[in-house]
């Protein structure tokens, strides 16, 4: 039988006490903690018992943090009473949690208090929860509220709390919907549980009262809508609880409906940045935090506190005769009275089938019902006869246009916009899907209801009948009485669960390592059943632990290796247990026992060929493999993880071994000194052989560790300065010097050759290495180039070959090359010490000074627009100007500002000001800055003087897109659907060139050809020859919101949130191609001139190169560097610029011909290669724009700064 109960929590301080800022330690009162479980019943080491509570609990139940306080409960002062309310927790796979929480000030733990001197007294925020997959809302609340009572009675319990606690989880189980009734008590208080039938309409243990009395009847119904069309809803209230019930009502209210994207009824304060998700969500926040400077543009605002509802973004309405029919009957039933109030008593009762009876009957249950079915009933209507219209083909499943055409028969109206979205919708999709899949009894209650009211039935014989009374099931408890005789049990706080012995000893060992203790007490006290074990057994019980462990992580390594072409290794079991393991244990055993698991499989003979699930799986738990290791500062297992990942590999589309190795360049341990040089060391441990010449020795071990620097992919610089630094410590001969130098300097641009630039590094095209020994040493220099490129060659060949004898052979062969002249050099060394062993390096060349990436500060609002100068706009018969390069932003601080990249450390040059609202659009030529901005105007600025021109007043709406023409004339695009010319000498609009049935969001225009092409929020892309004066196309086809468009010659390319990109025929008007990978929104394309390919990015975070194989256009390459939202792409002929809404940025390059000393007669390099991507800052960013002719990518946050990336710095 399922359990009512599934889990109860404690949440609050635990003895890790750490800020919400992340500072560790008590920072004393006013600042806010992150909250962690303190205790839970039963526990989750057990697998008898449900999946553990969600990790994020804690966070999402104490959603503003954990504060210190001097004092506890006072009956006089209200912000100290405890309070009450539910939230709802939202899985993977759509399946909800729910949870019942009390929140209230408890005492501070003794020894928690003395290890961070936290002051005597004091009390902190704790919170008790019931957890459940049931939504009795009603039983969990009832019951967490008598367990509350019970522990702070003055009378007392008869049983430990946590007895207590232990049956009802454990005993009270849901009975079966429709037939039975549990009962069950705590203490003297008698607790039900009832489930109603299945047949019904779906379990919402909630009132609906909360969302009527908030919200009036227009403004119900226009959330109702916004939800229905999946917008993006923020919910605003200073109770917790409303912020729930609400969202809760609401997604009751859209039945048979079902809500398909992110859904966070109460969303925890610090989180607040998730609101400017472009994807539909429906969250709750509380009205005491903060939004400042999010820009919020086309979120649905709902404040519960004042009946209001604020977009920016336009909500269709609903269409009649529906819309009538929804407030005639909401106003029914909550003002019966009123609108009844011209009948006759005698008829009163019989004017509505559905009216309740009584007028002054207060809410309940009854009026619930009745609000549902209303709802129900709207759909029965606005969605009559759909049954007609699906379709069981391979391309759709419901013909939408069919019934549009149908619908406006029948209402003498053309297609509302508000039923098309709707049928767009995945919610609707989502629908037909499950109907399609259902069988023909299933409990389908919209079609019951169509086919009632269609003869004529009350819409109530829908529902299941009034069974006879539920038979009751009584839970009794058989430890009553017996605990003790008349016993009872106070509490001053709420009690801790008995903790096990491995709780206590990790929670000394916390609290001591937080209180400066340098070694833990040897003295344990005696455990009540057994006496504490003695250092001695206590070490050989670690040891039985660790072997347990590394025999549990071989087991399963294996089984991972084992697992089929079909099965995911992210989402296995042995993968999710190998991570835990890594990530649990803090002494390291589990990141140590799967590295040496590795290191013993590949020994015994593997190849270390993984497949490209594998690949990933293993790279990842690497990854985190290291980063514990180097937090704990176990270089031994970093070490050794470098090694092995240098072995394990996969076969590339050219069946070239890609190894592991390559993806970990990101770890920041790579980067230190210390780390190489611990390395080193090892090396010459490990291979000393006192018999071999020490410099052959020395060199030897630095040729394996510049090997895994270039495997790495480590900058050329970089690694050169560490290996440097390493030979110039050993007093190694000056020929070793040039002869590692060229050794790494070729492995380095082979490797390049092939992979291109390493992602999340910088990578040097020209080294800071040593002058030309020409003038010293003609016969070696004149030899050298030769040697190093041959032993380049084996290395690389050995790299790509998993050949044990070729590998060993192309080692050996380096080994003899550096050998030659050893003891010579070890000779040299004392001879030549005036010769230069060392060339001063110029400071760039030893340590980096100068930073690639600027952040620029002016504005204090969030960034909205960001435009770059191009050559191509402010070239004239001259030359290039000066302002070529520069950068202009747009702000919601309704300024806009140029910045000249080349005056570092002020770069400000301009700041306009004129706008009364946020900037959106921004555009340049010569002489004139153009911006465009939610205050509905378009205002031309002088370039040099920052003096206002003119200020274009016309659009009814934002405008959302501005282009600088040729000829003093702008191009301006608005919410309002229009696309407008104007003359700048004139200050007027010379005409609206285009009209769109909705927003546009997105425009293009070629000046050379007169065509221009836009689209926006009605999912149409329209083509117009404006110097015709005609529209030429109606491009139809996608189904959501066109985001981004991209004009080339005869084809436009458009991105949708359809999550598809299309290519359109200018001339024909018709779709030559739909481009479907992604997994979320298309937000911006570009197409790139070399290959003639289409370059997409989605807010799922990928890249999607699209090619012409085969006569028609498939994705080719798919490029995962960045993690969020791809903002910008921007191609010119040879290189590519990317920035994405996490502030990551990436610079691609497209070499001409793959170098020679790599590629076969004939190869050529084909497709974009990652160059530089700068190391990442967290911010949330709105908008990014790339200057290919200077590689320079600026980025602007919602926290107001410009991030600007120039990647030839430190090249």
């Amino acid at each position: 039988m399922t359990r009512v109960f599934e889990y109860f929590v404690v949440c609050g301080i635990g003895p890790e006490i750490r800020s919400l800022d992340g500072n560790k330690g008590f920072q004393g009162t006013g600042v806010m903690y992150m909250p962690a479980f303190f205790d839970q019943f039963p526990p989750t080491s057990s697998s008898k018992f449900p999946p553990p509570p969600p990790p994020q609990l804690p966070t999402c139940v104490l959603p503003a943090g954990v504060e210190f306080f001097s004092s506890g409960f006072d009956s006089n002062d209200p912000s100290t009473y405890p309070r009450s309310y539910p939230i709802v927790l939202t899985e993977g796979d759509g399946s909800k949690i729910y949870v019942s929480c009390i929140a209230f000030r408890d005492p501070v733990s003794e020894d928690i208090a003395e290890a961070y001197h936290i002051p005597a007294n004091s009390f902190a925020d704790k919170c008790i929860c019931f957890v459940s997959r049931s939504p009795s809302f009603h039983v969990l609340r009832d019951a967490l509220e008598e367990l509350f009572t019970l522990c702070f009675s003055s009378t007392g319990s008869s049983k430990p709390l946590w007895d207590v606690i232990a049956h009802i989880v454990l005993n009270v189980t849901l009975p079966t919907p429709g037939k039975d009734r549990v009962l069950f008590a705590i203490e003297n208080c008698i607790l039900s549980v009832e489930v109603p039938p299945k047949e019904g309409l779906p379990h919402a243990d909630i009132s609906f009262q909360p969302l009527v009395q908030c919200l009036d009847v227009d403004n119900l119904i226009r959330l109702f809508t916004a939800v229905l069309l999946e917008r993006r809803i923020l919910l605003r209230s200073n109770k917790y609880s409303l912020l729930t019930l609400v969202s809760e009502a609401i997604c009751h209210l859209i039945y048979p409906f079902r809500w398909q994207h992110v859904y966070i009824p109460l969303l925890f304060f610090s989180g607040v940045d998730y609101i400017d998700a472009p994807t539909p969500y429906m969250m709750g926040l509380h009205s005491g935090v903060d939004t400042y400077g999010l820009t919020m543009d086309g979120v649905v605002v709902v404040d519960l506190e004042y009946n209001r509802i604020t977009t920016s973004e336009e909500i269709p309405p609903i269409p009649e005769p529906e819309l009538s029919f929804l407030r005639s009957e909401i106003m029914k039933l909550l003002y019966p009275k009123v609108v009844n109030i011209d009948q006759l008593k005698t008829i009163f009762g019989d004017t509505s089938e559905l009216s309740l009876r009584g007028g002054n009957k207060s809410w309940g249950e009854e009026h619930d019902l009745q609000l549902r079915l209303i709802f129900l009933r709207f759909f029965a209507s606005i969605l009559s006869g759909y049954r007609n219209f699906i379709e069981y083909s391979a391309s759709h499943v419901f013909n939408s246009q069919a019934f549009l055409k149908k619908r406006s028969r029948s209402t003498n109206q053309p297609p509302e916009p508000m039923i098309m979205q709707f049928l767009d919708s995945q919610g609707f999709m989502d629908y037909m899907e499950r109907a399609l899949n259902s069988d023909e009894n299933s409990n389908n209650l919209l079609d019951k209801l169509q086919d009632a009211i269609g003869r004529g039935q009350n819409p109530m014989v829908i529902l299941p009948s009034p069974l006879a009374e539920p038979e009751i099931i009584t839970i009794s408890d058989p430890g009553e009485g017996v605990a003790g005789s008349g016993a009872k049990y106070c509490y001053d706080r709420f009690p801790s669960n008995i903790r096990t012995e491995e709780q206590e000893e990790k929670r000394k060992a916390i609290l001591a390592a937080a209180s400066g203790a340098l070694e833990l007490s040897g003295k344990h006290t005696k455990d009540s059943r057994a006496e504490s074990l003695s250092p001695r057994e206590r070490a050989a019980e670690r040891e039985r632990m660790v072997l347990d462990i590394k025999v549990k992580l071989q087991g399963l390594w294996l089984r991972l290796l084992k697992l089929g072409a079909t099965d995911d290794p992210l989402s296995s079991f042995e993968y999710g247990t190998i991570l835990a393991l890594i990530e649990s244990d803090a002494e390291g055993i589990g990141g140590s026992g799967f590295v040496e698991c590795i290191r013993e499989h590949i020994h015994s003979g593997w190849v270390g060929q993984l497949t490209e699930e594998q690949f990933i799986a293993v790279k990842e738990l690497l990854k985190t493999a290291i980063s514990r290791a180097t937090s704990r500062n176990d270089m031994a297992t970093v070490r050794d993880a470098l090694e092995v990942s240098a072995e394990m590999h996969k076969k590339d589309s050219n069946n070239v071994p890609d190894y592991v190795q390559r993806h970990l360049l990101a770890i920041s341990i790579w980067d230190e000194l210390r780390f190489w040089e611990g390395y080193f060391e090892y090396l010459m441990d490990r291979f000393s052989n006192k018999s071999a010449n020490y410099a052959t020795l020395v060199t030897a071990q630095l040729v394996i560790v510049a090997s895994h620097m270039a495997g790495l992919g480590l900058p050329d610089t970089e690694a050169w300065y560490m290996v440097e630094t390493i030979a110039d410590k050993s007093n190694i001969g000056y020929k070793q010097f040039i002869k590692l130098r060229g050794l790494l300097s070729h492995i380095q641009q082979i490797r390049i050759g092939y992979w291109g630039p390493s992602s999340g590094k910088a990578q040097s095209v020209s080294s800071f290495g040593m002058p030309s020994p020409r003038s010293q040493d003609v016969a070696d220099e004149s030899q050298q180039p030769a040697e190093a490129s041959g032993v380049g060659r084996s290395w690389v060949q050995s790299m790509f070959s998993r050949d044990s004898a070729s590998r060993m052979d192309s080692f050996s062969r380096v080994r003899r090359w550096t050998s030659d002249s050893g003891s010579l050099a070890a000779n040299d060394n004392l001879k030549n010490t005036a010769s230069p062993r060392k060339l001063d390096l110029p400071v760039a060349g030893q340590k980096k000074i100068q930073s690639g990436v600027r952040t620029l500060r002016g504005h204090t609002g969030a960034v909205t627009a960001l435009h770059c100068v191009t050559r191509r706009e402010v070239w004239d018969l001259v030359g290039d100007r000066e302002d070529a390069g520069f950068f202009i932003s747009g702000s919601t601080d309704c300024t806009v500002k140029i910045w000249d990249p080349s005056l570092r450390g002020s770069e400000l040059k301009a700041t306009l000001k004129g706008h009364t609202r946020p900037i959106r659009a921004i555009s340049s030529d010569r002489g004139k800055v153009v911006s465009g901005s939610d205050d509905q105007s378009v205002i031309v600025w002088d370039k040099q003087t920052s003096k206002l021109l003119v200020d274009l007043k016309g659009h009814d709406a934002q405008v959302s897109n501005v282009r600088m023409l040729s000829g003093e004339r702008v191009l301006t695009a608005s919410h309002d659907g229009t696309v407008k010319m104007w003359d700048v000498r004139t200050g007027t609009c010379v005409d609206t060139v285009g009209r769109c049935s909705s927003a546009i969001l997105c425009m293009e225009y070629d000046d050379s050809t007169g065509i221009l092409s836009a689209a926006g929020r009605d999912a149409v892309a329209y083509i117009w020859d404006i110097r015709a004066g005609r529209q030429m196309h109606k491009l139809l086809g996608h189904t959501k919101w066109i985001r981004s468009i991209r004009m080339v010659g005869n084809t436009v390319i458009t991105g949708s949130d359809d999550w598809t990109a299309r290519m359109w025929s200018i001339s024909r008007g018709t779709c030559d191609a739909v481009l479907a990978c992604h997994a979320s929104p298309i937000l911006c394309v570009e197409y790139s001139t070399p290959d003639k390919g289409v370059i997409t990015g989605s807010s799922d975070g990928l890249l999607r190169f699209w090619g012409n194989e085969d006569g028609r256009i498939k994705c080719v390459k798919n490029v995962t560097v960045h993690s969020a939202s791809i903002l910008s792409i921007n191609a010119a002929e040879h290189w590519l610029g990317i920035g994405a809404a996490d502030n990551s940025m990436s610079l691609f390059h497209r070499p001409q011909e793959r170098l020679g000393s790599f590629s076969s007669p004939g190869s050529k390099v084909t497709g974009w290669q990652l160059y530089r991507t700068p190391q990442r800052t967290v911010a949330m960013v709105r908008c990014v724009v790339s200057d290919l002719d200077r590689k320079r990518i600026c980025s602007g946050g919602r926290n107001g700064l410009l991030r600007l990336w120039e990647a030839t710095i430190n090249i």
